[in-house]
């Protein structure tokens, strides 16, 4: 059997394929069937957002991104969340499909490892962007297939926020890990700087975390319970009290 590589063509009312006039076979009148020439797929070079890892997880990456091109059509795949920093103490890894949906068992049969995975659409990330800061951490510090370029422009909702409030309310102060606390103070430290309009990333927040209890300590959960308790209580109140006001400026 004859096969022919043209290339498609622009035309003014249908595209159309050329292939040499001088062929042995396929005459003029004949049914083709057309289908894209398939090539060896070019190496996958991530881009990265204020983000410096281990050459190993550079190669995780670029696995998890060849992976869900096989099984998945999409606009872009970034990773982001713990699996960022420095070593290997993390609990999963934290996947954005845009325009594209997997099966996490695909991906943790494959790779051995726990992914948590969020498809969504490329409007839906925009409006993610614009009204929710946690949206804005993560993208601030992250891995993508293709460049991230967003112009943004914030729109908060306070009542939104308010609901983001409600997961920094701490009643068990003692029976958190280290972790966890740093991840209730980062929530509510990005929603104050979110409503304030200050730059909303990984960086600043942690500087900020940093400045008011120590970022190793709460990590470390080292931190003593009365201090923490008189710093958290007037950071909150302070972030309930804007998102009051906010709401009720909404409403008027």
């Amino acid at each position: 059997m004859v096969e022919l590589i043209g290339k498609v063509s622009k035309g003014s009312k249908m595209d159309q394929i050329y292939i040499p006039k001088n062929r042995e076979s396929i005459p003029v009148g004949s049914y083709v069937v057309v289908k894209p020439l398939t090539t060896e797929k070019q190496e996958i070079k991530p881009y990265f957002y204020n983000v410096t890892i281990e050459p190993i997880k550079v190669e995780i990456i670029k696995n998890i991104m060849q992976t869900i091109d096989k099984n998945t059509d999409n606009e872009n795949i970034i990773i982001t969340g713990s699996f960022l920093e420095r070593g290997f103490q993390f609990n999963d890894i934290d996947i954005l499909i845009i325009g594209g949906k997997i099966k996490e068992e695909i991906l943790e049969n494959y790779l051995g490892i726990r992914v948590h995975i969020i498809s969504i659409t490329n409007n839906a990330l925009i409006k993610g962007l614009e009204t929710d800061p946690l949206y804005n951490l993560m993208l601030s510090r992250c891995v993508s297939k293709k460049r991230v370029i967003y112009n943004i422009k914030r729109k908060i909702s306070y009542k939104l926020l308010d609901l983001h409030l409600l997961k920094s309310k701490i009643d068990n102060f003692e029976s958190l890990k280290g972790k966890e606390k740093y991840e209730i103070i980062r929530n509510i430290i990005a929603i104050k700087t979110f409503i304030t309009k200050k730059e909303v990333s990984r960086a600043k927040v942690d500087s900020e975390i940093n400045k008011l209890f120590g970022l190793e300590e709460i990590k470390e959960n080292l931190i003593d319970k009365n201090e923490f308790n008189k710093k958290y209580k007037k950071i909150y109140n302070e972030t309930e009290k804007l998102i009051m006001e906010g709401i009720k400026n909404e409403s008027k």
